[in-house]
């Protein structure tokens, strides 16, 4: 008898552990991809307040990407050589600290250093998420926890448009900073208890040199794609940033190719898997961007709706997200994670079409649900599917690299596939073509994506994402 009550004792806390491990590993992720978009419709109350010039504007925005971006592929490294439970700790107090300063901030400057910073401590938050999926043990629980994964990244960019027009319209844009922390608070809470004391990385130096070239390479990246977008292509600044980021990632290669313990492993990209899930993960990535970004435009431009209301408005692409996520694995497992993500990539650039044609007046029906239905499923589904084949057969020394990996070309397609598309619609007289036209490009490139995915991903059985039948 007391054996038995011992037994069930000791079940009970394996089962809180992972119920606590599950919600590290969404809030992780929810956290950082909200911290995205949450500044964009508060952007005019920012200026307002604190003065910005529209150029000094654009880095609210920027600093957090091209941080967040620059250190993503370190940050999952460290994660691998510190252990995810001090990465993770270390990586939310950063960010609530950032985030408490930025919501006092008393001038432009000390805003964007905050919104920096914050995209520092995402990078390291980010690849523990994934990581912490890949080395789960149990199947069933592993998919579970990658379906929260897949889920927490689609909805949290959706969330964070909404949480931006109802905090600024009702309270202020400080709001939208310092609602990260009663998120971090409780995501601090759930990492103590579900990420194992055990996990305390292994002894292995760490390749310096090549942490700070990447970096500095895809910062530069970042920058020059933002510059371009902002300064025109041919500027000094865009062609400079290209230069800088060509040829510190050109010296980045040639350290990993001789150093005794690379930052990234230079077979990890020789993996089919590997790369054809990051090449259609940097093509979902911008489509997603192009869905918020013109949409939310559109809705305030063309519709004239006010900032509260439209935020609100992006409530059914979260509904839908979760749809998608739920028919992942079922699809997955009939047809092969290859398929299924080709599938999830043309329905998701479906959708897209579908909001190209927006009506010139308000509709919710045709201009909102029906489009941001079809592209959330797509988008959602492809997703977390995205999640599991860029980790499956990596080494548990390598995962949380790995998942840096995919996080930074999810990044870099984000950021470099909206300022493509935004170049493009800028170039239309009229605003209402500009946006359309921006809709059908992205669709363009998730139909590349999905194409991409179908010629390099290898045929093989569906992997576990959410939905699983345990």
């Amino acid at each position: 008898m007391a054996d038995q009550e011992t037994a069930r004792v000791a079940h009970g806390r394996v089962a809180q552990g992972r119920g606590a491990l599950m919600a590290t590993v969404f809030l992780l992720q929810f956290l950082v991809a909200m911290d995205i978009s949450l500044v964009n419709i508060a952007l005019p109350a920012m200026r307002a307040d604190l003065g910005f010039t529209d150029a000094g504007l654009q880095w609210v925005v920027t600093a957090y990407l091209l941080t967040f971006a620059g250190f993503m592929l370190l940050g999952g490294r460290i994660g691998d050589l510190w252990g995810r439970r001090s990465s993770v700790l270390v990586g939310l107090s950063v960010f609530a600290v950032a985030s408490i300063v930025g919501g006092c901030a008393g001038s432009a400057g000390v805003l964007v250093a905050a919104r920096a910073v914050q995209g520092v401590a995402g990078a390291l938050l980010a690849p523990a998420s994934l990581a912490l999926v890949a080395t789960i043990d149990d199947p069933a629980v592993r998919a579970r926890a990658m379906g929260l994964w897949g889920g927490a990244g689609a909805a949290g960019g959706a969330l964070g448009v909404v949480l931006s027009g109802v905090l600024t319209q009702w309270w202020s844009w400080r709001a939208v900073l310092l609602v990260n922390v009663p998120i971090i608070v409780i995501a601090m809470v759930a990492a103590l208890r579900g990420i194992s004391r055990r996990d305390v990385g292994r002894t292995a130096r760490l390749d310096v040199p090549g942490a700070v070239t990447v970096t500095l390479g895809v910062a530069a990246l970042v920058y020059a794609v933002s510059a371009g977008g902002d300064r025109g292509w041919g500027s000094w600044q865009a062609v400079g940033g290209f230069v800088a980021a060509a040829v510190l990632l050109a010296i980045f290669v040639a350290i990993e190719r001789s150093a005794s313990h690379p930052l990234m492993p230079p077979g990890l990209m020789r993996e089919r898997s590997v790369l054809g899930a990051n090449l259609f993960g940097f093509m979902v990535a911008a489509g997603q961007l192009a869905a918020f970004y013109f949409c939310s435009l559109y809705i305030q431009t063309v519709w004239g709706v006010e900032s509260a209301l439209t935020g609100v408005l992006f409530l059914p692409f979260c509904v839908f997200v979760v749809v998608g996520i739920s028919v992942a694995q079922r699809l997955s497992a009939r047809i092969g994670a290859r398929m299924a993500i080709v599938a999830f990539g043309i329905v998701a650039a479906i959708g897209l079409g579908l909001f190209a044609t927006m009506p010139a007046h308000f509709d919710f029906w045709l201009g909102i649900l029906l489009p941001s239905a079809v592209t959330a499923v797509g988008i959602g589904g492809s997703m977390v599917l995205i999640g599991a084949v860029a980790t499956e057969g990596v080494s548990p020394d390598d995962v949380g690299v790995a998942s840096g990996v995919v996080n930074s070309s999810r990044q870099l397609g984000g950021t470099i596939g909206l300022a493509v598309l935004v170049a493009v619609a800028s170039g239309y007289a009229v605003p209402r073509e500009g946006f359309q036209a921006g809709f059908l490009l992205g669709a363009v490139l998730l139909v590349v994506g999905s194409l991409a995915a179908w010629l390099i991903l290898p045929r093989r059985r569906s992997v576990e994402v959410a939905g699983a039948s345990a």
